[in-house]
């Protein structure tokens, strides 16, 4: 007779290979391709973004309100905590200019990831970009106090006048 142990062992592997072979076929016919180097791109559907406009006649107290919620939700989460951070502690201070600057950083670029790599240097900031706000994002991003930023700010503060 067989003993418990082999039996599960020959259905162990029984059942490991089929659901393996189950696997393989349902990635190589149905799977996500991501970006794999045989992958056309065909598939893919180019959405074109209207060109960013400055806002002009916008009061200041509306232009911060307005700057204060895009820093809140962006498309991805590091952007959305590393910005709202960021603007907790500046947009209350900051000149007309520097706020026509920051609008520009956060609105024009279509996409996130890019105002990422130039807030941790991972890239280069284009030209149109720098400015007194790039440099001021580059070293809130360094983090010299090691502050704890895990969320984003509640938003209270804006009408507390804190900063």
């Amino acid at each position: 007779m067989f003993s418990a142990v082999a039996i599960c062992r020959v259905f162990g592997r029984f059942f490991r290979a089929s659901r393996q072979a189950g696997v393989v076929g349902a990635i190589s016919t149905r799977g996500y391709r991501g970006s794999a180097p045989q992958d056309s791109g065909s598939d893919l559907i180019e959405m074109p973004l209207p060109p960013w406009e400055e806002k002009t006649g916008e009061p200041i107290d509306v232009k911060r309100r307005r700057l204060l919620y895009e820093s809140r939700k962006r498309g991805m989460l590091e952007n959305c905590i590393l910005l709202s951070l960021f603007a907790k502690q500046y947009l209350n201070t900051m000149t007309e200019a520097q706020l026509q600057q920051y609008d520009r950083l956060i609105n024009e670029p279509s996409n996130d990831w890019d105002i990422y790599y130039w807030a941790t240097e991972a890239r280069p900031t284009p030209a149109v970009y720098e400015g007194e706000v790039m440099d001021l994002l580059r070293e809130f991003t360094k983090n010299r106090n090691q502050e704890q930023r895990l969320r984003a700010p509640d938003l209270e503060y804006l009408d507390m006048g804190n900063h």
